[in-house]
């Protein structure tokens, strides 16, 4: 029997590949001779760089870069045979490279993204995918940009400062010296989400808060990245603030597009391209899937539902095992021939997050037991 073993990560408690030896180490128990295939999964967010780097190989890059506050720190992206990078922007920009008290998107910058995609293009890559997910800030990418030699200015030909809200100033842009090799490498951006740049699904309302935007300052930045769009406009750059996936991470997306040309795609369309996943999937008797929280989303994007149509097509039987399941619809569930969570007993969240391997492998060998109980069943 071959088994297709493909998990998301546990949000905050296990690493997909975490997750693929707990599934493996339970259903070996039970069928200790069945071909696995390893191929942990992500959907363009933290951690896809890892994934990949597993399932691909190639080489970490670290470099010194700026982080949202402009604080000299390390981050690394990944270089692939192929000339491609690999980069996520949360290593520069990440939410998490902040305490509570230091958010603030008026002043945080997406200066170190830009260091990254730098550095990548000197390392003469033709093609980087960049992941985004996970930022502090909300500056439509200005900071990445000025990293790549674009210059902004206001209305007495100063330069701006960091952060989004300086764009209320922009009055002229120049890009004499942006990186003479953007236009002629490929981006993909893996993006999950489809908010626009501006208005009531933008950018700034919808993930403003998190970065510690208070409700004047979510209003300012929503005016702030507008007034940024019609001044691109009219420097002759194509707008794009209405496009799905403008808004992502703080208007990076807005910038990519704009600036870079790239093409924004699903986060786990991107990685199941990259790792051949269809294949694998056609290739197996059986798939394994799985993910933190089960929910209305997982259809919309995540690794679970993806995997689960793809298996579809197949007509390869696929099983489902996440932390907790939450509000799926019947149509949602009979995408999977069983979910099944894995949370064993009613104790605290710490104690859930650091039990989960055992959790998983426990689930995992039930459901192994089960169906050799159902092939022993006439």
């Amino acid at each position: 029997m071959k088994i297709l073993i493909a998990p998301d990560s546990f949000k905050e408690s296990l690493e997909a590949l975490d997750v693929c030896h707990a599934i493996q180490s339970g259903f070996s128990q039970v069928f200790p001779d069945a071909d696995y295939k390893l191929l942990p999964m992500a959907d363009g967010g933290e951690g896809t760089s890892a994934v990949l780097f597993y399932v691909l190989g190639g080489r970490w890059k670290e470099v010194r870069v700026y982080d949202p506050l402009m604080r000299p720190i390390n981050a690394k992206y990944l270089l692939l045979e192929n000339e491609t990078a690999v980069i996520e922007i949360a290593q520069a920009c990440g939410l998490h490279l902040l305490t509570t008290e230091e958010r603030n998107p008026l002043i945080t910058s997406s200066y170190g993204v830009g260091e990254l995609i730098a550095d990548a293009l000197d390392e003469g890559v033709k093609r980087i995918i960049i992941g985004l997910g996970g930022s502090a800030t909300n500056d439509a990418g200005l900071g990445m940009l000025m990293a790549l030699g674009m210059t902004f200015h206001d209305s007495a030909d100063n330069t701006l400062a960091q952060g989004g809200g300086a764009l209320a100033n922009l009055q002229r842009l120049d890009a004499t010296n942006f990186h003479t090799s953007v236009l002629e490498t490929v981006f993909e951006v893996a993006c999950d989400v489809t908010n626009p740049l501006c208005g009531e699904l933008g950018a700034s309302t919808i993930f403003g808060p998190q970065k510690g935007a208070s409700p004047q300052q979510i209003n300012d930045l929503d005016k702030t990245l507008n007034h940024f769009a019609s001044i691109c406009a009219q420097h002759g750059y194509q707008d794009h603030q209405d496009i799905a996936g403008a808004g992502a991470a703080g208007g990076l997306g807005y910038a990519l597009m704009s600036f870079c040309q790239a093409e924004l795609t699903s986060g786990f369309d991107t990685v199941a391209k990259v790792t051949n996943l269809s294949q694998h999937i056609a290739d197996a008797d059986l798939v394994i899937t799985g993910e933190g929280k089960l929910d209305v989303q997982s259809a919309m994007g995540k690794v679970a539902g993806g995997i689960s149509q793809i298996a579809k097509l197949s007509q390869t039987p696929v099983i489902a095992i996440c932390g907790s399941v939450d509000g799926l619809e019947p149509a949602q569930t009979s995408q999977f021939d069983v979910i099944m969570p894995s949370i064993q007993k009613l104790e605290s969240i710490d104690n859930i997050f650091k039990n989960a391997y055992h959790n998983i492998e426990i689930t995992a060998a039930n459901i192994a037991a089960a169906i050799k109980l159902g092939q022993c069943i006439k």
